[in-house]
């Protein structure tokens, strides 16, 4: 594989069945999930999609390996001041650079931005790297259901979420009116 990496943040015609195409190829191999899962990714993506995604607070980072697809992740608005992260996925051989810190912290930031109050993400426990990599973002478990999915007698389905502290200049100055002196309080 090429060394050379691009993240593109515009989606282009092909993109999200090539995200759900890597997920079905990657999780199989690593995982041995069925074509259920692929189902599973395909109607997530089908559901973000028929709403327009990307719209305007929304996000897409498809990374690209020697010109070929080789990851995501994306932010989805889910309405009243919640958003999801989704379809985090890297190649095997990209992992260990920081590549995913990086993606994880960008969409982070966009969502902080965006003035989202929570962030939200569904995984399975078998992902131990990324679970790492989300509590050191924040997040945190607060749901985990274990069953037969995908083709296997047991996986573990878990949700994580992450809450964002509006800065106290942020709300003094969304009820006070703009100042010129930012709010700070030392200890």
């Amino acid at each position: 594989m090429s060394d050379e990496v691009e993240i593109r943040r515009e989606l282009r015609a092909g993109d999200l069945g090539e995200i759900v195409a890597h997920h079905g190829r990657v999780y199989r191999r690593e995982y041995g999930v069925d074509s259920t899962f692929e189902a599973h990714v395909a109607g997530s993506v089908g559901e973000v999609a028929r709403r327009g995604f990307p719209r305007e607070r929304e996000g897409i980072w498809i990374v690209e390996a020697g010109g070929r697809h080789a990851g995501s992740i994306a932010l989805s608005d889910e309405g009243d001041g919640i958003a999801a992260l989704r379809w985090f996925v890297l190649d095997p051989e990209l992992r260990g650079r920081g590549l995913g810190r990086r993606l994880v912290g960008e969409v982070l930031a966009e969502a902080d931005a965006h003035g989202y109050d929570l962030l939200k993400l569904e995984t399975f426990s078998e992902l131990k790297v990324a679970a790492h990599l989300y509590r050191e973002h924040g997040f945190e478990l607060v749901s985990a259901e274990t069953g037969p999915r995908w083709g296997r007698p047991e996986i573990t389905y878990q949700r994580y979420e992450r809450g964002f502290q509006r800065r106290a200049h942020d709300l003094s100055s969304a009820s006070a009116g703009s100042s010129s002196r930012p709010f700070s309080v030392k200890a």
